[in-house]
Protein backbone atom coordinates (compact mmCIF):
# COMPACT_ATOMS: atom_id res chain seq x y z
CA UNK A 1 0.00 0.00 0.00
CA UNK A 2 1.25 3.34 -0.79
CA UNK A 3 1.52 6.33 1.76
CA UNK A 4 -1.14 8.20 0.49
CA UNK A 5 -3.15 10.09 3.34
CA UNK A 6 -5.43 13.00 1.64
CA UNK A 7 -7.10 12.57 -1.29
CA UNK A 8 -9.44 14.82 -3.29
CA UNK A 9 -12.42 14.38 -5.78
CA UNK A 10 -13.69 16.19 -8.16
CA UNK A 11 -16.30 16.07 -11.10
CA UNK A 12 -15.42 18.07 -14.77
CA UNK A 13 -17.31 18.62 -17.89
CA UNK A 14 -20.55 17.90 -18.68
CA UNK A 15 -22.57 16.28 -15.05
CA UNK A 16 -24.13 13.31 -15.77
CA UNK A 17 -26.35 11.16 -13.63
CA UNK A 18 -25.05 8.79 -11.01
CA UNK A 19 -21.78 11.76 -10.62
CA UNK A 20 -23.00 12.15 -7.23
CA UNK A 21 -23.01 8.15 -6.28
CA UNK A 22 -19.64 8.18 -7.18
CA UNK A 23 -18.70 10.77 -5.40
CA UNK A 24 -20.44 9.38 -2.16
CA UNK A 25 -18.51 6.14 -3.19
CA UNK A 26 -14.86 7.71 -2.88
CA UNK A 27 -15.27 9.35 0.33
CA UNK A 28 -17.05 6.86 1.98
CA UNK A 29 -14.38 4.49 0.59
CA UNK A 30 -11.36 7.07 1.35
CA UNK A 31 -12.75 7.60 5.07
CA UNK A 32 -12.70 3.49 5.01
CA UNK A 33 -9.23 3.25 4.62
CA UNK A 34 -8.27 5.94 6.94
CA UNK A 35 -7.71 8.67 4.43
CA UNK A 36 -8.57 12.21 4.99
CA UNK A 37 -11.08 13.56 1.74
CA UNK A 38 -11.69 16.39 0.01
CA UNK A 39 -14.16 17.66 -2.16
CA UNK A 40 -13.08 20.18 -5.54
CA UNK A 41 -15.90 22.56 -6.17
CA UNK A 42 -16.46 23.37 -9.80
CA UNK A 43 -14.05 20.85 -11.60
CA UNK A 44 -10.40 22.01 -12.41
CA UNK A 45 -11.60 25.61 -12.26
CA UNK A 46 -12.08 25.08 -8.16
CA UNK A 47 -8.47 23.38 -8.20
CA UNK A 48 -7.14 26.57 -9.93
CA UNK A 49 -8.87 28.89 -7.57
CA UNK A 50 -9.06 26.55 -4.21
CA UNK A 51 -12.27 25.94 -3.96
CA UNK A 52 -11.18 23.19 -1.68
CA UNK A 53 -13.22 21.54 1.22
CA UNK A 54 -13.05 18.93 4.21
CA UNK A 55 -15.86 15.87 3.39
CA UNK A 56 -16.50 13.18 5.88
CA UNK A 57 -19.44 10.67 5.52
CA UNK A 58 -22.18 13.09 6.42
CA UNK A 59 -21.26 15.44 3.86
CA UNK A 60 -22.45 12.64 1.31
CA UNK A 61 -25.20 11.32 2.98
CA UNK A 62 -28.55 11.24 0.78
CA UNK A 63 -26.87 12.14 -2.59
CA UNK A 64 -26.85 8.75 -4.15
CA UNK A 65 -30.53 9.30 -5.59
CA UNK A 66 -29.63 12.60 -6.60
CA UNK A 67 -28.91 13.80 -9.92
CA UNK A 68 -25.89 16.22 -10.90
CA UNK A 69 -23.29 16.60 -8.74
CA UNK A 70 -23.50 18.32 -5.35
CA UNK A 71 -19.38 19.61 -6.55
CA UNK A 72 -20.62 21.36 -9.54
CA UNK A 73 -19.23 21.14 -12.34
CA UNK A 74 -17.60 22.99 -14.82
CA UNK A 75 -14.90 23.69 -18.25
CA UNK A 76 -11.71 25.33 -17.22
CA UNK A 77 -9.76 27.66 -19.72
CA UNK A 78 -7.64 28.38 -16.69
CA UNK A 79 -6.19 24.99 -16.31
CA UNK A 80 -5.32 24.77 -19.83
CA UNK A 81 -2.45 27.23 -18.65
CA UNK A 82 0.54 26.18 -17.71
CA UNK A 83 0.14 29.13 -15.34
CA UNK A 84 -3.22 27.66 -14.10
CA UNK A 85 -2.20 24.17 -13.58
CA UNK A 86 0.64 25.31 -11.31
CA UNK A 87 -1.89 27.90 -8.98
CA UNK A 88 -3.86 24.42 -8.84
CA UNK A 89 -0.79 22.07 -7.82
CA UNK A 90 0.38 24.63 -5.06
CA UNK A 91 -3.15 24.68 -3.71
CA UNK A 92 -3.02 21.30 -3.24
CA UNK A 93 0.20 20.97 -1.87
CA UNK A 94 -1.17 23.52 0.56
CA UNK A 95 -3.48 20.87 2.40
CA UNK A 96 -0.66 17.70 1.46
CA UNK A 97 -3.40 16.51 -1.05
CA UNK A 98 -1.35 13.14 -2.33
CA UNK A 99 -3.84 11.82 -5.07
CA UNK A 100 -6.79 12.99 -6.97
CA UNK A 101 -10.20 11.23 -8.52
CA UNK A 102 -11.56 12.77 -11.15
CA UNK A 103 -15.16 11.85 -12.65
CA UNK A 104 -15.71 13.21 -15.73
CA UNK A 105 -14.94 12.29 -19.91
CA UNK A 106 -12.27 12.73 -22.49
CA UNK A 107 -11.29 16.52 -21.74
CA UNK A 108 -11.33 15.44 -17.63
CA UNK A 109 -8.86 12.57 -18.54
CA UNK A 110 -6.87 14.84 -21.17
CA UNK A 111 -6.57 17.81 -18.53
CA UNK A 112 -5.35 14.91 -15.82
CA UNK A 113 -2.48 13.35 -18.29
CA UNK A 114 -1.11 16.60 -18.68
CA UNK A 115 -0.92 17.56 -14.76
CA UNK A 116 0.21 14.02 -13.76
CA UNK A 117 2.92 14.96 -16.70
CA UNK A 118 3.72 18.03 -15.27
CA UNK A 119 3.77 17.37 -11.50
CA UNK A 120 4.06 13.52 -11.31
CA UNK A 121 0.46 13.57 -9.17
CA UNK A 122 -1.24 10.21 -8.64
CA UNK A 123 -4.75 10.58 -10.46
CA UNK A 124 -7.57 7.96 -11.31
CA UNK A 125 -10.57 8.43 -13.43
CA UNK A 126 -13.93 7.15 -13.51
CA UNK A 127 -16.30 7.85 -16.81
CA UNK A 128 -18.97 9.82 -16.15
CA UNK A 129 -20.39 11.04 -19.47
CA UNK A 130 -23.91 10.01 -20.80
CA UNK A 131 -22.32 9.52 -24.32
CA UNK A 132 -20.88 6.40 -23.49
CA UNK A 133 -17.97 7.17 -25.83
CA UNK A 134 -14.75 5.87 -23.83
CA UNK A 135 -12.53 3.07 -24.55
CA UNK A 136 -11.50 1.08 -21.88
CA UNK A 137 -15.07 0.51 -20.56
CA UNK A 138 -18.98 -0.90 -20.95
CA UNK A 139 -20.97 2.15 -19.95
CA UNK A 140 -19.86 5.16 -18.95
CA UNK A 141 -21.89 6.80 -15.17
CA UNK A 142 -25.33 8.50 -16.73
CA UNK A 143 -25.04 6.49 -19.89
CA UNK A 144 -28.13 4.08 -19.08
CA UNK A 145 -30.12 7.12 -17.07
CA UNK A 146 -29.82 8.99 -20.13
CA UNK A 147 -30.93 6.37 -22.96
CA UNK A 148 -33.94 5.71 -20.34
CA UNK A 149 -34.85 9.34 -19.86
CA UNK A 150 -35.39 9.27 -23.98
CA UNK A 151 -37.37 6.14 -23.64
CA UNK A 152 -39.78 7.51 -21.58
CA UNK A 153 -40.02 11.15 -23.82
CA UNK A 154 -40.28 9.17 -26.81
CA UNK A 155 -43.33 6.94 -25.22
CA UNK A 156 -45.01 10.15 -24.15
CA UNK A 157 -44.77 10.85 -27.60
CA UNK A 158 -45.87 8.49 -29.44
CA UNK A 159 -49.26 8.53 -27.57
CA UNK A 160 -49.48 12.11 -29.30
CA UNK A 161 -48.32 10.86 -32.41
CA UNK A 162 -50.68 7.73 -32.51
CA UNK A 163 -53.32 10.47 -31.54
CA UNK A 164 -52.92 12.51 -34.44
CA UNK A 165 -51.26 10.29 -37.15
CA UNK A 166 -47.96 12.12 -36.75
CA UNK A 167 -44.23 11.25 -37.87
CA UNK A 168 -42.54 12.57 -35.32
CA UNK A 169 -38.25 13.43 -35.98
CA UNK A 170 -36.96 13.35 -32.35
CA UNK A 171 -33.68 14.62 -31.70
CA UNK A 172 -31.18 13.47 -28.85
CA UNK A 173 -27.70 13.78 -27.20
CA UNK A 174 -24.41 12.54 -28.88
CA UNK A 175 -22.16 15.26 -30.41
CA UNK A 176 -19.60 12.48 -31.49
CA UNK A 177 -21.24 9.42 -30.35
CA UNK A 178 -24.94 7.90 -31.30
CA UNK A 179 -25.12 5.24 -28.60
CA UNK A 180 -28.02 7.15 -27.12
CA UNK A 181 -29.85 7.13 -30.05
CA UNK A 182 -29.34 3.38 -31.38
CA UNK A 183 -30.19 1.90 -28.19
CA UNK A 184 -33.26 4.23 -27.34
CA UNK A 185 -34.30 3.69 -31.03
CA UNK A 186 -34.51 0.40 -30.76
CA UNK A 187 -36.29 0.16 -27.34
CA UNK A 188 -38.64 2.75 -28.84
CA UNK A 189 -39.68 1.00 -32.07
CA UNK A 190 -38.00 4.01 -34.44
CA UNK A 191 -38.91 3.40 -38.02
CA UNK A 192 -35.13 4.83 -38.23
CA UNK A 193 -31.98 6.11 -36.65
CA UNK A 194 -29.35 8.27 -37.87
CA UNK A 195 -26.34 8.59 -36.40
CA UNK A 196 -23.02 10.45 -36.69
CA UNK A 197 -20.88 7.41 -37.27
CA UNK A 198 -22.76 6.21 -40.25
CA UNK A 199 -23.07 8.13 -43.61
CA UNK A 200 -27.14 9.27 -43.59
CA UNK A 201 -28.71 7.35 -46.61
CA UNK A 202 -31.89 9.30 -47.42
CA UNK A 203 -32.86 7.14 -50.43
CA UNK A 204 -33.18 4.07 -47.95
CA UNK A 205 -35.38 6.10 -45.24
CA UNK A 206 -37.34 7.33 -47.74
CA UNK A 207 -38.09 3.82 -48.99
CA UNK A 208 -38.63 2.59 -45.82
CA UNK A 209 -41.03 5.36 -45.23
CA UNK A 210 -43.14 4.88 -48.52
CA UNK A 211 -42.75 0.82 -48.57
CA UNK A 212 -43.66 0.58 -44.77
CA UNK A 213 -47.04 -0.79 -43.28
CA UNK A 214 -49.57 2.28 -44.43
CA UNK A 215 -51.92 1.67 -41.62
CA UNK A 216 -49.06 2.68 -38.93
CA UNK A 217 -51.23 5.69 -36.62
CA UNK A 218 -47.65 6.98 -35.48
CA UNK A 219 -43.78 6.99 -37.36
CA UNK A 220 -40.79 7.52 -34.79
CA UNK A 221 -37.37 8.90 -35.96
CA UNK A 222 -34.27 9.22 -33.91
CA UNK A 223 -31.71 11.45 -34.63
CA UNK A 224 -28.23 12.23 -33.07
CA UNK A 225 -27.49 15.54 -32.73
CA UNK A 226 -24.10 14.80 -34.21
CA UNK A 227 -26.07 13.48 -37.33
CA UNK A 228 -24.02 16.33 -40.08
CA UNK A 229 -27.90 17.71 -40.55
CA UNK A 230 -29.70 17.60 -37.42
CA UNK A 231 -33.22 17.24 -36.49
CA UNK A 232 -35.22 20.08 -37.97
CA UNK A 233 -33.08 19.52 -41.64
CA UNK A 234 -34.06 16.16 -41.62
CA UNK A 235 -37.58 16.91 -40.61
CA UNK A 236 -37.73 18.99 -43.85
CA UNK A 237 -36.66 16.69 -46.41
CA UNK A 238 -38.93 14.34 -44.80
CA UNK A 239 -41.72 16.77 -45.37
CA UNK A 240 -40.97 17.55 -49.15
CA UNK A 241 -40.79 13.91 -49.86
CA UNK A 242 -44.20 13.04 -48.45
CA UNK A 243 -46.33 16.36 -47.65
CA UNK A 244 -49.33 14.36 -46.68
CA UNK A 245 -47.55 13.68 -43.65
CA UNK A 246 -47.77 15.75 -40.55
CA UNK A 247 -44.24 15.94 -39.50
CA UNK A 248 -43.22 16.95 -36.29
CA UNK A 249 -39.65 17.63 -34.64
CA UNK A 250 -39.18 17.23 -31.00
CA UNK A 251 -35.30 18.13 -29.58
CA UNK A 252 -35.03 16.49 -26.09
CA UNK A 253 -31.77 18.63 -24.99
CA UNK A 254 -30.70 18.31 -21.22
CA UNK A 255 -33.57 17.08 -20.24
CA UNK A 256 -30.70 13.92 -20.93
CA UNK A 257 -28.50 14.95 -18.33
CA UNK A 258 -30.93 15.33 -15.17
CA UNK A 259 -33.09 12.71 -13.23
CA UNK A 260 -32.87 10.47 -10.76
CA UNK A 261 -29.69 7.69 -11.68
CA UNK A 262 -31.22 4.54 -12.63
CA UNK A 263 -30.21 1.45 -10.31
CA UNK A 264 -27.41 0.60 -12.95
CA UNK A 265 -25.72 3.88 -12.56
CA UNK A 266 -25.84 4.12 -9.14
CA UNK A 267 -24.05 0.74 -8.58
CA UNK A 268 -21.42 1.15 -11.42
CA UNK A 269 -20.63 4.18 -9.93
CA UNK A 270 -20.25 2.97 -6.48
CA UNK A 271 -18.17 0.20 -7.41
CA UNK A 272 -15.65 2.52 -9.68
CA UNK A 273 -16.04 4.83 -6.95
CA UNK A 274 -14.19 1.75 -4.62
CA UNK A 275 -12.18 0.86 -7.22
CA UNK A 276 -10.69 4.50 -7.74
CA UNK A 277 -9.32 5.22 -4.22
CA UNK A 278 -8.34 1.54 -4.03
CA UNK A 279 -6.10 1.92 -7.03
CA UNK A 280 -4.37 5.18 -5.68
CA UNK A 281 -4.06 3.27 -2.51
CA UNK A 282 -1.95 0.53 -4.75
CA UNK A 283 0.24 2.66 -6.23
CA UNK A 284 -1.78 3.33 -10.05
CA UNK A 285 -2.18 6.63 -11.13
CA UNK A 286 -2.94 7.61 -15.06
CA UNK A 287 -5.74 5.41 -15.62
CA UNK A 288 -9.70 5.07 -15.51
CA UNK A 289 -11.63 2.65 -13.53
CA UNK A 290 -14.35 1.30 -16.15
CA UNK A 291 -16.39 -2.08 -15.97
CA UNK A 292 -15.80 -4.91 -18.62
CA UNK A 293 -17.52 -7.87 -19.21
CA UNK A 294 -19.13 -7.15 -15.04
CA UNK A 295 -15.31 -6.39 -13.86
CA UNK A 296 -13.73 -3.85 -12.69
CA UNK A 297 -10.73 -2.79 -15.44
CA UNK A 298 -8.12 -0.13 -15.45
CA UNK A 299 -7.18 1.67 -18.54
CA UNK A 300 -4.41 4.16 -19.27
CA UNK A 301 -5.86 7.76 -19.93
CA UNK A 302 -4.29 7.64 -23.26
CA UNK A 303 -6.21 4.59 -24.36
CA UNK A 304 -9.64 5.56 -22.68
CA UNK A 305 -10.03 8.90 -24.24
CA UNK A 306 -10.28 7.86 -27.62
CA UNK A 307 -13.93 7.82 -29.19
CA UNK A 308 -15.62 4.66 -30.00
CA UNK A 309 -16.39 5.26 -33.58
CA UNK A 310 -17.06 1.96 -34.20
CA UNK A 311 -20.75 0.92 -33.96
CA UNK A 312 -21.95 -2.65 -33.42
CA UNK A 313 -23.63 -2.81 -37.08
CA UNK A 314 -25.83 -5.69 -35.83
CA UNK A 315 -27.96 -2.79 -33.98
CA UNK A 316 -28.55 -0.97 -37.05
CA UNK A 317 -29.56 -3.82 -38.77
CA UNK A 318 -32.53 -4.89 -36.11
CA UNK A 319 -33.89 -1.31 -36.36
CA UNK A 320 -34.25 -2.36 -40.10
CA UNK A 321 -35.95 -5.68 -39.17
CA UNK A 322 -37.92 -4.60 -36.39
CA UNK A 323 -39.28 -1.47 -38.23
CA UNK A 324 -41.94 -3.01 -40.52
Amino acid sequence: MSEIKNIAVLTSGGDAPGMNAGIRAVVRTGIYHGLHVFGVRRGYDGLVNGEIIPMDAKSVANIIQRGGTILKTARSDDFKTKEGRQKAYDNIKKLNIDGLVVIGGDGTFTGASKFIEEFDIPILGMPGTIDNDLAGTDFTIGYDTAINTVVDAVDKIRDTAESHDRLFVIEVMGRDSGLIALRSGISTGAEAVLIPELEVDYNAIMKRLDTSRKNKSSRIIIVAEGDEEGGLVVAEKIQENFPHYDVRVSILGHIQRGGKPSCMDRVLASRLGVAAVEGLLEGRRGEMAGLIGGQVQFTPFSKAIKHIDKINTNLTRIVEILSL
